[in-house]
């Protein structure tokens, strides 16, 4: 009996580690994506050659309130994930992640990137800023904890009107990106390169850090199809 029991015992235990690894390594991709994502924002702010869609609202914002980018996007990001309750999405740890972490991380790359200057430097910038914002968007999207505020508004306008995801999501960019710039952000090449590049640079890094199911665990965190989802900060 008690041989038998200690087995059991030995089984149990081996077979959480497995899991214990699973989700160690799922929560550092999480909040390793969420950091570069900030750091690799930061980079083509200091490129001068423009953002992101929904950065040129922040830095618009920032340019209007004297409120840092960092501050400004999380300050946004809370306000799109109240939009969240009218439209019955539910938001998952990387959801809440998502506005605490990448502005925090932005704020801190401008403080100790300068801003380039010769037409060399500032291609550069702008090439490791969407190249590792690719890698950040593959690494956050493959841990499949939720989707991002902005994200999240996509989908559940999608789910309430019945309008196509490419019809909600272009809409919503325009109309950031056109708001953005009325404020004083700045859109430019670098704004187009990342338009469309950064669909392709998603789909290569999810690839990547995809994370296979916890070997003995439940699959139901992994049900989902993140090569679906781009991240917007």
């Amino acid at each position: 009996m008690h041989r038998s029991t200690s087995t059991t015992g030995g089984h149990a235990l081996s077979s959480q580690s497995p899991r214990r690894g699973h989700l160690a390594r799922r929560l550092f991709q999480l909040y390793a994506g969420l950091a570069l994502y900030g750091a690799s924002s930061a980079l083509l702010v200091r490129s001068g050659f423009g953002l992101e869609p929904w950065n040129v609202l922040h830095q618009g914002l920032s340019e209007r309130t004297g409120l840092s980018m960092g501050v400004v996007l999380t300050v946004v990001g809370a306000a799109v994930l109240l939009l969240w309750i009218p439209l019955r999405q539910r938001p998952g740890l990387g959801t809440v992640s998502n506005v605490l972490v990448i502005g925090a991380a932005m704020d801190a790359t401008l403080a100790v990137v300068p801003d380039a200057h010769g037409p060399a430097a500032r291609v550069a910038l702008m090439a490791a800023g969407i190249v590792l914002n690719g890698a950040a968007t593959g690494s956050y999207i493959a841990a499949r904890f939720g989707a991002g505020p902005r994200d999240g508004l996509m989908t559940g306008l999608h789910q309430r009107t019945g309008a196509s995801v490419r019809l909600i999501r272009t809409a919503i960019e325009i109309t950031v990106v056109a708001t953005g710039f009325v404020l004083g952000g700045t859109v430019g090449a670098g704004t187009l390169l990342y338009a469309v590049t950064i669909g392709p640079l998603a789909q290569l890094f999810l690839r990547v850090f995809a994370v296979p199911p916890a070997s003995g665990g439940s699959t139901l965190v992994a049900t989902g199809q993140p090569r679906r989802a781009i991240l917007r900060p």
